[in-house]
C-alpha cells in the first residue's frame, strides 16, 4: 500500500524585506555624525548659525534634530508599509516633499547666506541618506 502525502505551500505575511525601524536608525545615525561634522567644520570656518534676533543654533542641536526627524520618518515609513496602497513610492513622495518644507525656515528665518547654504546642505543630506535607505525597505505595492 502506497501513502500519498500532499502538502500545502506555505505562505507568510510577513515582509522578507528587513524591518525598517533597524535600518532607519541606523541610516539616521550616519545622518547625524555627517550634519554634525558639515556644522561643525563650517561654525569653525565661521558660519553663525544665527537668525535676525540673534539666537544662534548650537552645534550639538544638529545631531539631536537628526535622530528625531529620521525617527519621524521611520514611523512614516512604518505607518505607511501598512496603510498605503504603494507604499514606496508614497513614501518618497511624501519625504520629498517633507524635505522640500525643511529648508523653508532656512530661507526665511533671516539666517545669513552661509548659514542657509549649511542647514540647507544638512537637511539634503540626512535626507539622501534617511530616505533611500527606508525606501528600498518598503514594497511597490500592498
Amino acid at each position: 500500500m502506497t501513502t500519498i502525502t500532499q502538502v500545502a505551500p506555505v505562505t507568510t505575511t510577513a515582509s522578507t524585506r528587513p524591518t525598517v525601524w533597524r535600518h532607519g536608525v541606523a541610516a539616521g545615525a550616519v545622518a547625524a555624525v555627517l550634519t554634525s561634522t558639515i556644522a561643525t567644520v563650517a561654525a569653525a570656518a565661521g558660519v553663525s548659525f544665527a537668525d535676525s534676533t540673534g539666537e544662534s543654533i548650537p552645534v550639538y542641536a544638529f545631531p539631536q534634530l537628526t535622530i528625531v526627524f529620521s525617527l519621524v520618518g521611520v514611523a512614516l515609513a512604518a505607518v505607511l508599509a501598512r496603510r498605503a496602497r504603494r507604499p514606496r513610492s508614497t513614501f518618497v513622495r511624501t519625504t520629498v516633499g517633507l524635505t522640500a518644507l525643511s529648508v523653508v525656515p532656512d530661507l526665511t528665518f533671516g539666517f545669513d547666506a552661509a548659514s542657509a547654504a549649511t542647514l540647507i546642505a544638512c537637511h539634503l543630506t540626512a535626507a539622501a541618506i534617511v530616505v533611500p535607505t527606508l525606501a528600498r525597505r518598503l514594497s511597490a505595492t500592498r
